[in-house]
């Protein structure tokens, strides 16, 4: 769609908040035009962000930071260049640094069993910057409801013992795992 057809899709409803996602919205041709056009507009604007790539002062009033963490590695479908590379780039804590510098944040992170903990602290740590448990959200891994529901359980309770935030994927609630939600 161009930037034109996009904002009369906008328009349409009368949403105020968009949220910009996708794979990795970043990459996007046009994505810094969109956020302007839509600040003008009004609009509040999230964006969901593996964090790998710089803002480069990108409109936006929230930055929903999603840094991958080792459960997201492709499995062996993919060539072994691709797993390497995914590797490599999943986590870039100066890049996360920067977004957190310039925008209002949260940190979500995707997670298939308390074993993930040790790895989030690890790399929050890395980044050598105090992040408030409020600001970081936990998201249970998973396509199905039935997944989903064998892991919010501990999750939950993983969330109020550190005061972090738990992240349900509604989409797969509401619709399944379809394309487009």
């Amino acid at each position: 769609m161009s930037l034109h057809e996009i904002l009369l899709q906008v328009d349409s409803f009368p949403a105020q908040h968009c949220v910009l996602t996708g794979g990795e919205p970043m990459v996007a041709n046009g994505i810094h035009a969109l956020a302007t056009a839509l600040k003008e507009r009004g609009k509040h604007i999230t964006i969901e962000t593996a964090a790998t790539i710089p803002p480069k002062g990108i409109a936006c009033d929230l930055a929903s930071l999603s840094p991958k963490l080792s459960n997201s590695a492709p499995d062996q479908r993919l060539p072994a260049f691709w797993r390497r590379k995914h590797d490599k780039l999943r986590w870039q804590p100066s890049v996360i640094q920067e977004w957190i510098e310039h925008y209002p944040y949260q940190l979500k992170f995707v997670i298939s069993s308390a074993v993930d903990l040790d790895e989030i602290d690890f790399l929050l740590h890395e980044l050598n910057r105090t992040i408030p448990p409020m600001k970081i959200l936990l998201m249970p891994e998973g396509i199905s409801s039935e997944t989903i529901r064998g892991r919010d359980e501990i999750l939950v309770e993983i969330c109020k013992r550190y005061g972090y935030r738990y992240c349900n994927r509604l989409h797969i609630e509401l619709f399944g795992h379809t394309r487009g939600t």
